[in-house]
């Protein structure tokens, strides 16, 4: 990396997941003030993740962190869009927007820094011989061919597994190391159909509901992942005497090691009642909550 980058500025995109945080750490130790951070709270992360990830790399690490709060201008351009492979291309082609700009703010800089691994780049474009595009991650198949600055990945030929054995080599704490993927496009891609606050609010506190049990349950660093997904319909329900139609709310629940493939986690029943009650009793607008029990393949860990 010191040789790659030499006497230029490198801008990294950091996002509080593992892959970023290794990524910035990493280059933080190579080239250090060289190195500027940029978090872009797109408004479709899980609540209170923007405060978490700046008192983390502020905090912790002393590193240069800029907050670009660009929530109004992602939502914007989400407005009405309900395709998935538009959803991710309109986020990752915005991403790149938003760092070119605070780019070109902060001073001339070369290279933009993404901690995309070997799973998003094959499930994206065809890397060291053939496979098919499944879906475009926002870091790789969703960027535009034409930008002001270069790309350094540095995980890029490796797996989730190997990825938190660097983090860990670093020193980066457990709880970070450990945390659960999270996919770049954010709550965009577990909200099937139109991205809104209202449908990001609902998907919110239903998430937090669920990782609130599996972390009780001390489930949390066992699983590969486990996530809530709003679906586009609505269900009759009944709540009193009175008639309710209100949204649904899915369980993603798996293990893995590297994401290439997965298998639904066997959540002993009595954790699966108590999330479902959590969530239909304190999320508004919820009456139902189903379980995945898809495997991958034929089905992908997101839903989008």
């Amino acid at each position: 990396l010191k040789e790659k980058v030499g006497n230029e500025r490198v801008i990294c995109g950091i996002s509080g997941g593992v892959d970023s945080s290794v990524t910035a750490v990493l280059l933080h130790k190579a080239i250090g003030e060289k190195l500027s951070c940029i978090f872009v709270d797109n408004g479709l992360l899980r609540r209170g993740e923007s405060q978490e990830v700046m008192e983390l790399f502020r905090d912790s690490y002393r590193m240069k962190v800029h907050l670009v709060d660009s929530s109004e201008h992602f939502l914007g351009r989400l407005k009405g869009v309900t395709d998935p492979e538009q959803k991710r291309k309109i986020i990752g082609r915005e991403f790149i927007t938003v760092f070119e700009a605070k780019a070109r703010e902060l001073g001339r800089a070369r290279y933009l820094a993404q901690g995309t691994l070997y799973p998003d780049v094959i499930e994206s474009v065809s890397f060291k011989g053939p496979s098919a595009t499944i879906k475009s991650h926002h870091n790789v198949g969703g960027l535009p061919e034409v930008m002001d600055l270069s790309l350094i990945e540095p995980l890029r030929e490796l797996f989730k597994d190997e990825a938190r054995l660097v983090g860990l080599e670093l020193g980066l704490p457990k709880e970070l190391v450990m945390r659960q993927p999270f996919p770049g496009p954010g709550l965009a891609v577990r909200i099937l159909g139109e991205v809104t606050p209202d449908r990001l609010e609902t998907l919110r506190s239903a998430d937090l509901i669920l990782l609130d049990e599996i972390r009780r349950a001390d489930l949390y660093e066992k699983v590969w992942q486990s996530f809530a997904v709003l679906l586009p319909v609505k269900t009759v329900g009944v709540m009193g005497d009175e008639r309710t139609y209100e949204h649904v709310i899915a369980l993603r629940i798996v293990d893995s090691q590297d994401a290439m493939t997965a298998d639904w986690t066997r959540v002993p029943h009595e954790i699966l009642a108590r999330i479902s009650n959590r969530i239909i009793n304190n999320v508004r607008g919820v009456n139902r909550v189903v379980l995945d029990i898809s495997s991958k393949p034929p089905s992908t860990i997101e839903w989008e």
